[in-house]
């Protein structure tokens, strides 16, 4: 036999080397034990969960959809609901002590026909006749109903144009300044508040039982401030003549306004209670109706005279 086939048959067979070819991307290493899904796992977290049922998240949820399918989350939102709505329902019932909505809601129950006959019943008091409240089961009707009920929206834009008028006096005598247009409206301020506590004190050291509120003196004490107005324009436009023509004749008109109105409400509780009309305390409080309304002239002429000039 030929040597070279003696070789061949006397040597083992060597096993024929494959090429292996290289993995793709996706394909696990064929020497890797265990497959890696933490690159899976870090691509899916976050997303929706998918129709498996193995729990892992789809890639098309959002953060807020994974929020709101927490129950956690539910019940925090639910809780929080709750006490927004007891809260809403506390300050709803507490802040009447403090400000009373419900009977600021009424002062302001006006309309347009009603302002207009207010102001004509401001500047022209004279020709009204009657002077009584209206009133519906133990209850005054709105102030649109009755020009005699009193209002807190004359006096309030009342306030707020007597200031914007004052600044304007100012301006057109180059002495504006905003200290000096707040030390007007805080003055305006101050006198109001004192005029209220004063007849507040008034009314408790006299002994007065009367169904005027608060409210009701600011509404009738902030009339003023109209016949200011008037005033204070007719001084800008006609000088110190127009002007005291003007609050002269706002400041009679008031006068008789203030004691037409509040004699009904202390001098009319007074003939009630059965209280001779010529008695010592019947006496005081026809001097507190008096002493009121004649303060009006006196602080529309304080508050306006140094603005015309």
């Amino acid at each position: 036999m030929h040597p070279a086939g003696l070789a061949a048959a006397g040597t083992p067979r060597q096993p024929s080397k494959r090429r292996i070819p290289a993995s793709q991307p996706g394909m696990a290493d064929p020497h890797q034990l265990f497959d890696d899904t933490s690159s899976a796992q870090s691509r899916g977290y976050g997303a929706q969960r998918g129709p498996s049922g193995l729990g892992y998240p789809t890639a098309s949820a959002s953060p807020q959809e994974a929020f709101l399918s927490d129950p956690v989350s539910n019940m925090a939102m639910a809780y929080g609901s709750s006490l927004a709505a007891q809260g809403k329902e506390l300050v709803d019932k507490n802040i009447d002590r403090f400000i009373p909505v419900t009977k600021l809601k009424y002062y302001f129950a006006v309309d347009t026909l009603y302002v207009g006959k207010k102001l004509g019943l401001l500047f022209f008091p004279y020709l009204h006749q009657d002077w009584e409240v209206q009133y519906q089961q133990d209850t005054p009707v709105a102030p649109r109903f009755d020009v005699n009920a009193p209002d807190l929206y004359i006096p309030a834009m009342a306030f707020i144009t007597y200031i914007l008028v004052a600044g304007l006096a100012l301006g057109t005598q180059d002495r504006f300044s905003p200290d000096l247009l707040g030390l007007q409206a805080s003055s305006a301020l101050a006198w109001l508040t004192l005029e209220v506590l004063a007849i507040l004190l008034s009314l408790y050291l006299l002994t007065v039982n009367t169904d005027l509120t608060t409210i009701d003196l600011v509404a009738f004490l902030g009339y003023k401030y109209v016949g200011m107005i008037g005033g204070v324009l007719m001084g800008l436009l006609f000088g110190k003549i127009g002007y005291y023509l003007v609050l002269g004749w706002c400041c009679i008109s008031i006068f008789v306004f203030m004691i037409r109105t509040l004699r009904l409400k202390i001098l009319a509780e007074a003939a009630a209670e059965g209280v001779p009309v010529r008695g010592a305390r019947n006496q005081l409080r026809m001097y507190l109706t008096m002493a009121v309304a004649a303060a009006q002239p006196l602080l529309m002429y304080w508050l306006t005279f140094h603005l015309v000039r």
